[in-house]
């Protein structure tokens, strides 16, 4: 996998914190905010979670039935070393849109129902999250390029 371009596997949200979130054609990204209508937007460090497709793909390989959205990321990527941004990394998404990275991995302190199932869950270790620096409209197959 490259630092390089890479795109938008899946757009995904959710209405609730503590579900799954559902893909959806496209969402509006909101500065400051993160996707319109998702239950984990807010004026925080984490507006926006990623999660590589690769890393999905890795829980596929243990036999689970999951895809996009399944780990609660905002943004199913491919094609980008996520784990390899440091925080203050830029994403660019789209045309428009600019994330900068602000927490790479995060602390899972009730274990959700994909632990359980497997012992293991690929998000607290190699999801990441960002801010929204500027704003715009994300679908999937746009493109998503590291700007170190």
């Amino acid at each position: 996998m490259q630092n390089g371009k890479g795109k938008i596997v899946s757009v995904n949200i959710s209405p609730k914190k503590g579900m799954r979130k559902k893909p959806v054609e496209g969402a509006d990204v909101l500065v400051d905010h993160g996707l319109k209508d998702d239950a984990h937007a807010a004026d925080w460090h984490r507006q926006v979670s990623l999660l590589a497709r690769e890393s999905v793909d890795k829980m596929v390989a243990m036999g689970l039935k999951v895809g996009p959205g399944d780990f609660a990321e905002n943004l199913t990527t491919s094609g980008v070393d996520l784990l390899a941004l440091p925080i203050g990394s830029r994403l660019k998404v789209g045309a428009y849109i600019v994330l900068e990275v602000t927490q790479i991995g995060k602390e899972c302190h009730t274990h959700c129902a994909i632990y359980r199932q497997a012992g293991d869950c690929v998000m607290p270790k190699e999801g990441i999250f960002a801010k929204v620096i500027h704003g715009g409209t994300v679908h999937a197959g746009d493109a998503i390029v590291a700007e170190g």
